[in-house]
């Protein structure tokens, strides 16, 4: 496919996919060409279609820019919504649509795409928008069941200032990679355990390790958008991720965050690989409970090692594969990959993604190197690249 200079690439999920983005009457559908764009970002073909409804809403010439071809809204004697398309997007999805969807009305061109795209089994996603009393109605609640009994997926949103609003651009088409791509060969459920920790020293004070999360955040995304079914176990970050995650359980403290990872692999659906990019606090300080006055001098806090969780947690982890992580701040390039060979052997991991920290801060050219169990060393030049590096491991085992 020819690169799509008309949008910033962000990753390659739905690369050369061919997309329906159909457009129905709602006020959602102002945010149709967002939607587009960012379809087109992840490497979709979008080829638009709307509603006279639609129309009264937004220009087809907006939407036709922000997909970079013409928008379908009349027939055609070519009857190009029936040709072969990998996936479709309802988004608005309003309840006279849905309705007429649900008995089978066509009476135009979109609503035959709708019909077609289920008949020839594509993945099919609404977006329903609509007022919660509306959304409430026994009505609405037989439409969406109708949905899922034909075989789409339905994505809502929670309720906010008494609607149903339509998800940003971004949720939405994180949602339909996931649904395109769940498909494909050796998807994987993968735990990413990610951010840093936070440990009490009384009432009010605390010790903190310094980590953004922004890497986890980024791996469990991407792998997301990629198919897999991924559960994340999350500490201390500064940044939220960019779209609600499926599974996502929080403890900021070393201890917590252990339990959280042992209680996920002793359950029934324990993860095939864990992606260990937390910043785990290596050492703690004994809680005091109160606050200890400010008016005393000097506070010798004395900090106990804590449990290494790749250790702790090997022994119940059965058969699932693990990537670690390793940080330092003085050692050169080969202390740190003789330190994740060591790691690797140890633990018996598949791979470590070993880092210096002028590299994590930006400060080289080199994002991080990424050891593998065979001695193999591959070096990445940045966190997109590092994201697609741990899927392509994880696919290709």
């Amino acid at each position: 496919m020819s690169e799509d200079t008309g949008v910033t690439s962000q990753g390659t999920s739905l690369e050369g996919k061919n997309i329906i983005l159909a457009v129905s009457g709602g006020i959602a559908a102002t945010e149709s060409i967002k939607l587009a764009r960012e379809l087109r970002r992840h490497g979709a073909n979008v080829f638009p279609m709307m509603s006279k409804s639609a129309e009264k809403v937004i220009s087809p010439l907006a939407l036709s820019w922000g997909s970079g071809v013409e928008v379908v809204t009349d027939w055609d004697p070519k009857m190009s919504q029936l040709r072969g398309f990998d996936g479709l997007i309802l988004a608005p999805a309003t309840r006279n649509t849905i309705a007429k969807f649900s008995h089978g009305l066509i009476d135009s061109p979109m609503m035959m795409a709708l019909s077609a795209a289920v008949g020839s089994d594509i993945p099919t996603l609404f977006v329903p928008s609509m007022h919660n009393d509306l959304f409430d109605d026994a009505v609405t609640t037989d439409l969406l069941s109708s949905l899922e009994e034909l075989g789409v997926t339905v994505f809502v949103d929670k309720p906010s200032e008494g609607r149903r609003k339509q998800p940003s651009a971004t949720a939405i088409v994180a949602e339909f990679c996931n649904l395109s791509n769940s498909s494909l060969e050796k998807r994987k459920r993968v735990a990413v355990i990610l951010g840093g920790n936070s440990a009490p020293i009384d009432s009010i004070r605390s010790i903190v390790n310094a980590s953004s999360g922004n890497t986890g955040w980024a791996i469990a995304e991407h792998l997301h958008r990629m198919g897999h079914d991924v559960v994340c176990i999350v500490g201390r970050t500064t940044r939220e991720p960019s779209f609600s995650l499926p599974d996502v359980r929080f403890d900021e403290t070393p201890e917590g965050m252990l339990l959280e990872s042992i209680e996920l692999a002793n359950s029934n659906s324990e993860p095939e690989y864990w992606i260990h990019a937390a910043a785990v606090l290596d050492y703690v300080p004994n809680f005091i409970n109160g606050k200890r006055p400010s008016k005393l001098e000097n506070w010798n806090i004395e900090l106990y090692p804590t449990k290494k969780h790749l250790k702790e947690l090997k022994e119940h982890i059965a058969d699932s594969k693990r990537i670690g992580f390793k940080l330092e701040v003085d050692a050169d390039e080969e202390a740190i990959l003789m330190k994740s060979m060591n790691l690797i052997s140890e633990n018996n991991l598949e791979a470590v993604v070993a880092n210096l920290l002028d590299e994590v801060r930006g400060n080289a050219p080199t994002r991080c190197r990424m050891v593998f169990s065979n001695g193999a060393v591959k070096r990445i030049a940045d966190l997109r690249g590092l994201c697609e590096a741990i899927e392509d491991l994880i696919s290709s085992s």
